[in-house]
């Protein structure tokens, strides 16, 4: 039951994660709202293996092979992770009748990832403070998450149906 159960969490982290680039492309397309950038991301996850974890200048660190590649699988797999941590928090049996606020609590509070792991380690400082609009990061990220939390949510019912 467990490993048909975890099998069934990656899916809605999977699902989860096409909302939130499907609603990162309306944005980008219909509002002017760049998407993120996935290549630096690969970039940032590259340097890594040369121990080099903060980026102060991300856009101007040496290229990685492959790095747009890696950012997207990178983007994946963390939305996987998210689904399984629904899992340990909530119990595989969540799948039979999924509610709301669940999803949205665990990316609500996955948000302590970006702003405190990611975004300083990209440069852009702790929850974005390094940026132009710190606030305007804070606020798409935020509705980023709930928008990954409502699409782990659809897709939790779609497959549990």
């Amino acid at each position: 039951m467990i490993n048909d159960s975890i099998y069934a969490f990656i899916i809605v982290g999977i699902g989860g994660t096409i909302l939130l680039d499907i609603w990162a492309g309306l944005l980008a397309t219909f509002f002017d709202v760049p998407a993120t950038n996935w290549r630096l991301v690969g970039r940032w996850v590259g340097h890594m293996k040369k121990g080099q974890f903060i980026q102060p200048a991300l856009a101007k660190a040496d290229s990685i092979p492959g790095e747009l590649a890696l950012g997207w699988l990178v983007h994946y797999v963390i939305g996987i992770a998210y689904g399984v941590i629904l899992m340990v928090c909530f119990g595989p049996q969540w799948l039979n009748t999924p509610t709301l606020l669940a999803p949205l609590l665990v990316s609500w509070i996955g948000l302590a990832a970006p702003f405190f792991i990611m975004m300083p380690g990209m440069g852009a400082g702790i929850a974005g403070a390094n940026t132009p609009k710190p606030v305007v990061v804070r606020f798409k990220s935020t509705v980023g998450h709930t928008v990954f939390g409502l699409g782990m949510f659809i897709t939790a019912q779609l497959i549990s149906g």
